[in-house]
């Protein structure tokens, strides 16, 4: 049975029940599923407004008033992820568009803290990295928890990360594959898994020099075919 709440949210909520007089997280979750819908994801709570926050208190499910608004902004803070403790997550970094030239998107399939250790269908989470020859930054962190709701869940994973050109993996299965690349996304496994950043800076380290596979992503002339190509206008 596909799970209703990511586990990141879980303990957001727990939280942030602690800032409201008397309110059990039991009784909160249920409140933020009847506005919000389940499944209920990190990404669902980061849209809560204070405002929001304050008509879910007073709805049918939990009813709290008198909550000093410092405590409402503070629990909508940690709702968001700020300031929580005992989050596996790593911290993502701010990014806008044009901040890295010549960069390209990449997912990583992940189901613990910062670590490349998922399978395509089944990972918690994907870690969404912009990499350029010079900086690679975490721009965002996606569950993947509500695209497990969806019909063909493999799909709507490749939709979650339809943004991506490369998709780093443990493993994943011949058909979702091909549903993968027909998103335009080239997946690649690593077996061993380990560390997303450091999987991602060998990524890095190629983009100066890159591979046919690469070279395409990039838009660029492959480096193993430069060294014809000079010869050829040598002769």
């Amino acid at each position: 049975m596909t799970p209703s709440i990511t586990r990141e949210a879980a303990l957001r909520i727990a939280l942030a029940a602690r800032e409201l007089d008397d309110v059990a997280p039991r009784d909160l979750v249920s409140a933020l599923a009847e506005r919000l819908d389940l499944p209920l994801t990190e990404t669902k709570l980061k849209s809560v407004t204070v405002a929001d926050l304050q008509m879910i208190l007073q709805g049918d499910d939990v009813i709290v008033t008198g909550v000093p608004r410092e405590n409402l902004k503070h629990a909508v803070r940690l709702l968001w992820g700020e300031g929580v403790t005992g989050s596996e997550l790593p911290t993502v970094a701010p990014y806008a568009d044009g901040d890295l030239p010549g960069s390209i998107r990449v997912a990583c399939a992940s189901n613990n803290g910062d670590l490349l250790d998922g399978h395509f269908g089944s990972c918690e989470r994907f870690l969404i990295y912009q990499v350029s020859p010079s900086e690679l930054r975490l721009v965002d962190i996606r569950p993947t928890l509500e695209a497990d709701h969806a019909e063909d869940r493999n799909v709507a994973r490749a939709e979650l990360i339809r943004d991506c050109q490369v998709v780093y993996v443990q493993s994943i299965g011949g058909p979702a594959t091909a549903k993968v690349v027909r998103a335009g996304i080239h997946p690649v496994k690593v077996n061993a898994g380990g560390e997303a950043g450091s999987t991602i800076a060998r990524l890095q380290h190629a983009l100066l020099s890159p591979p046919p596979w690469l070279a395409r992503i990039m838009g660029v002339e492959a480096a193993t075919l430069t060294r014809f190509a000079v010869e050829s206008e040598e002769g």
